[in-house]
């Protein structure tokens, strides 16, 4: 691999290798684009068949998170680690606290959280290190907790923004709303639905939750395979990504696509099907950012009031992005990349990489 070669084709900033040999950490931190500010992106530990897989992955994420941030006005850039091993049995508090000096060590540029393979627990071990971690316990000074609810808030939000463009209204009173996965966000959001007088189907690989769900919101379950066929106005994967695919976009019978999931488009050509089978999709890197506004809140010092209150304006996000798609005549996946980039450039005429100085401080400790 020519890393320097993959760094210059979406202009990267920076790849860090960390390796400690007594905890046996060895992670890589990838910082995409610090335009808009630090890099601000999650940790995940897996088990890479390869450490060229690991890099090619903490890049993808990097830029990934970079698009996130700016779609959802933070004044954040992108960035991301991998750490190389199982989760299960090869992390050691000293490894995360040996990472957590290497974040230290970037003096700002990148801020870390919790992701794929890693805890609260291990976001808290790092936090004795630096402040330049976000997501830790709930018992932590200026900490978020469970971010579920804002996350789901912040769906709940754009599937009225999205329901708005399709329909004309913005109401979901009497609107029935295929669930794909009712898991903690996924159950958070049905309470929204339910209480705004939204009709649900739910499904679940996980029976016990589908029917936690239909106890409470006296939601339908169907099974898994079957939820693609319901006869719905909004279909809502938040479960697994790539459900939007070549099988399943023949069966849906919603006018909206809207839900918490990442990567809901199993390629970007199953986003041109949605645009010309005029069926409006909610970018999912839009419409699920109330996680990271939740985190990112931190920074400040959290407070929930004001968290809540930026992630109400993922609605006029989605409403911006449906705008550029009509401006341009793009689907709305490409409209959510433009509007970060548009937003992007705009800062980049008065200010390039992010760093850390007596106007940038973490108010945390």
């Amino acid at each position: 691999m020519e890393i320097f070669k993959s760094m210059e084709v979406y202009d990267y900033e920076q790849l860090v290798f960390c390796q400690d040999k007594n905890s046996g950490l060895k992670a890589i931190i990838a910082i995409h684009d610090t335009t808009l500010g630090p890099a601000l992106g999650g940790t995940r530990m897996w088990t890479y068949e390869t450490e060229e897989e690991a890099i090619i992955d903490a890049l993808r994420l990097a830029r990934g998170m970079t698009y996130k941030n700016a779609a959802a006005g933070l004044n954040l850039g992108g960035g991301k680690t991998v750490i190389i091993g199982d989760p299960r049995i090869d992390k050691n508090p000293e490894m995360f606290r040996a990472f957590g000096r290497y974040v230290q060590g970037l003096n700002g540029r990148y801020i870390t959280a919790e992701d794929v393979g890693t805890t609260e627990e291990d976001m808290d071990l790092i936090h004795m290190e630096t402040d330049f971690v976000t997501g830790v316990s709930a018992e932590t000074s200026g900490s978020s907790g469970n971010p579920s609810p804002v996350t789901a808030y912040g769906v709940y939000r754009g599937i009225k923004a999205a329901a708005l463009e399709a329909f004309g209204d913005d109401s979901l009173e009497g609107k029935t709303v295929a669930v794909q996965g009712v898991g903690n966000v996924a159950y958070a959001l049905c309470e929204y639905l339910h209480k705004e007088g939204a009709k649900l189907v739910v499904t679940d690989i996980n029976k016990a939750a589908a029917n936690r769900a239909v106890e409470a919101f006296d939601a339908k379950a169907v099974d898994p395979n079957d939820i693609y066929d319901v006869d719905c106005d909004i279909y809502a994967p938040c479960a697994l990504g790539a459900t939007i695919n070549d099988d399943t976009i023949p069966r849906l019978k919603a006018k909206v696509v809207a839900g918490s999931a990442n990567n809901q488009l199993k390629t970007t050509e199953h986003g041109d099907i949605l645009y010309e089978k005029g069926i409006v999709y909610a970018p999912d890197y839009v419409i699920n950012a109330g996680g990271v506004i939740n985190v990112a809140d931190e920074l400040n010092g959290y407070n929930q009031a004001r968290a809540m209150k930026k992630v109400e304006t993922i609605y006029d996000s989605l409403r911006k992005v449906f705008e550029i798609s009509k401006r341009d005549n793009i689907p709305t996946y490409l409209a959510a990349d433009r509007m970060a980039e548009e937003r992007i450039e705009s800062v980049r005429k008065s200010r390039g990489q992010f760093l850390l100085n007596g106007h940038h401080t973490l108010s945390r400790r």
